[in-house]
């Protein structure tokens, strides 16, 4: 590719970026989107939507097709598909990358009385596999989505070639304040303000980003807006008759699996790798 038209790849995405941010004013949502745009770019991943059993999915696609089974990566709980964007050049150079935001998350349809948890969302990723994939696939999951995709490979194995759990829930973990507060019936997840979105990232990461205004006024307009469905989820997932169903699944997983967990995890106890392990 000459070199001229690669600078002008290269600079149209940000000039068109700095239009956004210029012109967004006080819309914070805007200024997210814009981010979220441009580290798609950089990522080579692209967005799509396709309509199953009658629900919309957003998704991201990277990369192509090659012996390689296609590889599918499912967010966790208050999760959407851009978490996975920091990685997905490098898992895409080899193989196609398909990034769903699961039904009622992020970008991807959110139906009233619709089950959230494990069992529903295992037969939801199923099928979105079964319509987008059509073949066996890579199947990684974090947290929720661990659980999530546990449940998919003990039920349907023809679906999965290799499994990942990363930090996966659906097990009974040694107690820790998340785990003891989600008993409680509280979210301690919940985003309200700046305070409980700095308390937030100090739980779920190491070293806590540095998130600017007014990227962090949009995360915390998006958590409020979704507080209501954020406990339904915890309801199904975490105190109703399903938030041990994953590792109750565990001894019929025929897939090649992969536990990865934090040393420090504050949410999911290392404890709960071992459970997973002995299943």
């Amino acid at each position: 590719m000459p070199r001229n038209r690669r600078r002008w790849l290269i600079a149209l995405p940000l000039a068109l970026l700095a239009a956004v941010l210029l012109s967004g004013g006080l819309r914070p949502e805007w200024h997210l989107q814009a981010l979220l745009w441009l580290q798609q770019q950089l990522a080579g991943a692209t967005e799509h939507e396709a309509k199953i059993d009658g629900i919309r999915w957003s998704y991201l696609e990277a990369g192509s097709d090659s012996d390689k089974p296609p590889l599918v990566l499912v967010h966790g709980f208050t999760g959407s598909k851009d978490n996975w964007l920091p990685i997905v050049r490098v898992l895409a150079s080899d193989r196609r990358v398909l990034i769903p935001d699961l039904p009622g998350w992020n970008d991807s349809e959110r139906k009233a009385g619709a089950d959230p948890g494990f069992a529903a969302q295992a037969e939801n990723l199923s099928h979105f596999i079964d319509t987008v994939v059509a073949g066996p696939v890579d199947l990684v999951g974090h947290s929720m989505g661990g659980g999530i995709v546990a449940v998919l490979a003990a039920r349907h194995p023809q679906q999965v070639d290799q499994l990942v759990l990363m930090d996966a829930a659906g097990v009974r973990f040694k107690d820790n304040d998340f785990g003891l507060a989600v008993l409680a019936g509280e979210n301690p997840f919940a985003v309200n303000d700046r305070a409980s979105l700095k308390r937030y990232l100090a739980t779920v990461f190491e070293s806590p980003p540095f998130v600017p205004w007014p990227i962090d006024q949009a995360l915390i307009d998006r958590r409020i807006a979704d507080a209501g469905f954020e406990q339904r989820v915890l309801d199904a997932i975490a105190r109703g008759d399903q938030a041990f169903l994953p590792g109750q699944l565990a001894p019929d997983i025929e897939a090649q699996t992969l536990l990865l967990w934090c040393r420090d995890d504050r949410v999911i106890d290392p404890s709960a790798a071992t459970i997973w392990a002995a299943g």
